[in-house]
């Protein structure tokens, strides 16, 4: 799954029979402090009713995605499961790991 972010809409006046009916959207991923992870766009299958510049997550991977659509033949790898309502990230909380102590 990734953390992403909607740029827009596609629209397409010839396509495979299966995204008849479907809104498809672009989708950049970020980082959880909002940021841009890169260049990577994605295109996903809304189910949830998104729209540009909200949150969103999305699942990224073929098989989960056609398993959630309840179709195992379907043409699809993304699909927006949620809108992201606020990020909260942990407080740094010290070293990460042991070696990372500063002896007292």
């Amino acid at each position: 799954m990734i953390l992403g972010r909607v740029c827009g809409t596609v629209v397409a006046t010839i396509q495979h029979p299966f995204y008849d009916g479907k809104k498809q959207l672009i989708v950049r991923a970020i980082t959880p402090d909002g940021r841009f992870d890169g260049d990577k766009y994605i295109v996903a299958i809304d189910l949830v009713g998104a729209g540009v510049g909200q949150t969103v997550i999305v699942e990224d991977e073929g098989n989960s995605a056609r398993q959630l659509l309840g179709l195992k033949d379907a043409p699809v790898r993304s699909v927006v499961l949620g809108i992201v309502d606020e990020i909260a990230l942990a407080p740094d909380e010290g070293p990460a790991s042991p070696a990372d102590a500063t002896p007292a």
